[in-house]
C-alpha cells in the first residue's frame, strides 16, 4: 500500500492538473494509482467537467472519487479563498474498490431488513466494507442515510463530507469514475487489505459534571439528575474562570454521551450538539438531537484554543491504538468554519497532524458538514474535523 498527496494553485485548471499529477506521480515511484480523490475549488467551476479526461491523459487514475470544496486540502496544507486542486492517489493491492452511487431522497424504508440496505446499495456485508461517502447538501437526507448504513453495516467505518463551494442546489459537483453528479451521494466501499480508522475531533471541552437526563421530551431536555437544565446550568458558572463564563454567553453547546457501557466518558465521547433554546420559566433546554432518559449529558464549551486540544487529544488517543504507525495515508473532512476563520493562520489542523503523525500524505476539503462515528455510531457534524487514516488490514 502507497499513498500520495500533493495540492497545486496554479491560475488554471489544466495547470493544477499538471502539476498536482507530477507530484503524485514522483510520490508512487513508478507505482500506478487504484484510487484517485479529487477536490477542486469553485473558482474552475467553469471546467468542472473537463478534470476527469485531464486526469486520465496525464496518469493511470483507477477508480476516480471526489467533488467540489469552498477550501482545499491536498499535501498536508491548506488552501482557503483562492484557487486550488488537490489530488490524492492510492496504490492499493489486494483491496477491492466498489463505486457507490445514489440518490439519498428515496432511501429504503427505515423499518426494512439489513438486506434491503445491501441489495440497494449492491455491497456485501460480508466482505467487511469501509466506506467513504461524499454528499450535495441540498439532496442529501443524512440522518435518515447514515442510520440506515450503520443498521446495515454496523461493524464498517464510514467517514467523508458534504460537498460545498455552491450557494444553491445543482452548483456542487460529486465525481465518480468519468460522470459528474450535481445531487445526492456518491463514494466507495474498501474492503480486503485495508483498515479505516476514524478521528473526529469536534473542538469542544466539557465543563462541570456529566449528568444523567432524568425527564425529556423528544428535543426537549427537562430534567437532569432531577433538576431543570438550566439551574444545574447556573450552579456550574460559580466553579468557572471568567473566560469561560465570557465563552459561555456565546459558545455553550450540550455533549450527549453515546456509549452506554462507558461510566466514566470523558472528552471526545460525547456527541456534541446545539442549544436551540431556553425556556425561562420551566429552566428546560431545546438542543439539536433527539435525547432519551438515562443518557448522560455533560455542557461543552468552544473556542479556537479548546478546538486546537480537543484535536491533539483526540490524535493523542488514536496513537495509543495497536497499528497507528502502519497508516500509510489519511483524507481529512474539516468543516467550512474552522481553518484561518478560526484559527487566524492556514494549515492548522494539517500541521497539528504532521505533528503527530508524521509525513503521512493528507487530501481533504472544507466541507458543508462532516461525516464520522461518535462511539459506534455514524454521524453528520458541524465545525468538526473527521479523519479518515488509511492502513494495511
Amino acid at each position: 500500500m502507497k499513498w500520495a498527496s500533493c495540492i497545486s494553485t496554479q491560475e488554471t485548471i489544466e495547470a493544477c492538473v499538471e502539476e498536482a499529477v507530477a507530484g503524485v506521480t514522483r510520490q508512487l515511484g513508478g507505482k500506478d494509482a487504484h484510487l484517485t480523490v479529487i477536490f477542486v475549488s469553485p473558482h474552475f467551476r467553469t471546467h468542472y467537467r473537463a478534470i476527469p479526461q485531464l486526469l486520465r491523459d496525464r496518469m493511470p487514475v483507477g477508480l476516480l472519487l471526489g467533488c467540489s470544496g469552498g477550501g482545499i486540502i491536498g499535501g498536508g496544507k491548506e488552501i482557503e479563498q483562492q484557487p486550488a486542486f488537490s489530488l490524492t492517489a492510492a496504490h492499493l493491492p489486494g483491496v477491492e474498490l466498489q463505486t457507490i452511487q445514489t440518490d439519498t431522497m428515496d432511501l429504503p424504508d427505515p423499518d426494512t431488513a439489513p438486506s434491503v440496505w445491501h441489495e440497494w446499495l449492491g455491497v456485501d456485508v460480508a466482505k467487511n466494507p469501509n466506506f467513504i461517502v461524499l454528499a450535495d447538501p441540498f439532496s442529501f437526507r443524512a440522518e435518515e442515510f447514515l442510520a440506515g448504513m450503520d443498521f446495515a453495516y454496523p461493524r464498517s467505518a464510514k467517514v467523508g463530507g458534504l460537498a460545498s463551494g455552491a450557494q444553491a442546489q445543482g452548483g456542487n459537483a460529486l465525481y465518480l469514475d468519468d460522470k459528474i453528479y450535481n445531487g445526492g451521494l456518491v463514494g466507495v466501499a474498501l474492503s480486503g487489505n485495508i483498515q479505516l480508522d476514524t478521528i473526529v475531533a469536534q473542538g469542544c471541552r466539557p465543563i462541570g459534571q456529566p449528568m444523567s437526563i432524568t425527564k425529556c421530551d423528544q428535543y426537549q431536555l427537562l430534567e437532569v439528575d432531577g433538576q431543570p437544565p438550566l439551574e444545574k446550568l447556573e450552579e456550574m458558572v460559580e466553579s468557572l474562570s471568567e473566560d469561560d463564563r465570557k465563552l459561555l454567553r456565546t459558545s455553550l453547546f450540550l455533549g450527549i454521551e453515546m456509549d452506554p457501557l462507558k461510566d466514566d466518558p470523558g472528552q471526545g465521547d460525547f456527541l456534541i450538539r446545539n442549544l436551540m433554546g431556553v425556556d425561562q420559566a420551566t429552566g428546560s433546554l431545546t438542543i439539536g438531537a433527539p435525547l432519551r432518559e438515562g443518557q448522560l449529558v455533560q455542557f461543552h464549551l468552544r473556542d479556537k484554543v479548546m478546538s486546537s486540544e480537543d484535536l491533539k487529544v483526540m490524535l493523542s488517543r488514536y496513537q495509543n491504538k495497536e497499528g497507528w504507525r502502519e497508516a500509510k495515508g489519511a483524507l481529512l473532512f474539516s468543516c467550512l468554519g474552522r481553518g484561518e476563520y478560526l484559527y487566524g493562520q492556514p494549515n492548522h489542523d494539517s500541521d497539528i497532524f504532521k505533528t503527530k503523525m508524521g509525513d503521512i500524505p493528507l487530501g481533504g476539503f472544507f466541507c458543508n458538514g462532516e461525516i464520522g462515528p461518535v462511539g459506534q455510531t455514524t454521524f453528520l457534524h458541524g465545525y468538526t474535523s473527521s479523519f479518515g487514516i488509511f492502513r494495511p488490514a
